[in-house]
Order: structure tokens, then sequence, then C-alpha cells
């Protein structure tokens, strides 16, 4: 019982259970009348929720995909700000990174069924190791505007992200950074395998 009554413990929780929350399921659902596993990838990120929506409802579609995209990176972002107000050592706020990204990839509403992961990375190494977040979502802005394949565009934006890491944060320890790295690559497997077929869909 006592790691529910420590303050790491009820840190990692909070970070686990806010992340879990399936925002592009819950604003598609009440804004389209929609359930996004049920349609296109079945996945419930941005990219999904963007592109089911177009086939319903245009012009609602890059709204609710913004929305869903923004509130994603906040759920990952607002529990690591609170427990780093609160005083929340830089073991615990690592901790509670990777618990982030579990908890969007693997949610405890959604039978341990998820996201993908980049959007809620993106907020929780935006916390940590800002100027290495910012050089993964230039990688990835660049990347979807060229490219086209949001697939794609994040492993290249996750990728340069760990590359960043490296460079501009040479002393931390980067075992939780490959870590979340690995979570998402590992849930973009059939997206990677897609791409290699020459079978992974553009967003248009």
């Amino acid at each position: 019982m006592d790691f529910f009554t420590n303050f790491n413990g009820q840190m990692y929780i909070l970070a686990y259970l806010v992340a879990s929350i399936p925002f592009g399921l819950i604003f598609a659902k009440v804004f389209g009348n929609v359930d996004v596993r049920k349609e296109g990838s079945g996945n419930i990120g941005a990219t999904n929720v963007l592109r089911v929506l177009k086939k319903k409802n245009p012009a609602l579609a890059k709204k609710i995909g913004i929305l869903t995209l923004s509130f994603d990176v906040l759920k990952g972002l607002i529990p690591l700000l609170i427990a780093k107000y609160l005083g929340a050592d830089d073991a615990t706020l690592w901790g509670m990174a990777v618990l982030a990204v579990l908890g969007h990839c693997f949610s405890i509403f959604l039978m341990f069924e998820g996201g993908k992961g980049v959007a809620t990375g993106l907020g929780v190494m935006a916390v940590l190791i800002p100027k290495a977040a910012l050089v993964g979502l230039l990688v990835w802005l660049l990347s979807a505007k060229t490219i086209k394949i949001s697939s794609l565009s994040s492993l290249l934006g996750i990728g340069a992200l760990l590359l960043a890491s490296f460079v501009l944060y040479p002393s931390i320890s980067h075992a939780p950074i490959v870590i979340i790295v690995i979570l998402i690559v590992y849930k973009h497997g059939s997206n990677i395998a897609n791409l290699l077929s020459g079978k992974e869909k553009r967003v248009v």
C-alpha cells in the first residue's frame, strides 16, 4: 500500500491514468458520432481521427484532428509540470514520462490497447529535454509537409529527437528516452511493414 500513498507512487499513477484517456476516441465520438477504433486504421490518434472524419464531415475533420493532437501532447506534458512544481526529482519525472507513453499506448480504459505514443511522447520530452523535443518536432513537421506519410514522419521525428538528445544532453541518462523510442517504434510495427511493402497511405 505504500506505493499508493507515497509521493512518487501517486505521481506515477497520475501520469499513467491521465495519459490513458483516449481523447481521439472521445472527440470523434462526441463531435463526429464515429468510433475510430472501427474505421480507418483503427487507431485512436490524430491521424486516424482526421482520416475517418474527412469521410464523414470534412469541415470538422481538421479541427478535431488538431484538438486530438493537442490533448495527446498535453496529457503527457501537464502531469510532469505538476510533479515538477511539487518538487519531483529527475528520476521520478523520467519514470512518469515512460508511464505516460505506456498509458497512451496501452490504455487501462481500452483494455490495454491504445495509440502510438508520438504526441504524448513529444509532450513529456518538451518538459524534460525541450531542445531535443524541438528538433524532433521540426523534423516531424517538415517530413509531414513534404513526405505526407504520417507514420514515416513520426518515426523520423522521434529518431531525430533521440539523436539530438545525445548531442544536446550528453550528461543525462538516456535509458528512459530509448525505452520511449522503442515503445513508439513497436507500436508502429504494422506501419513499418506497410512502408517496406509500399502500402502505407499518405495523408491527403
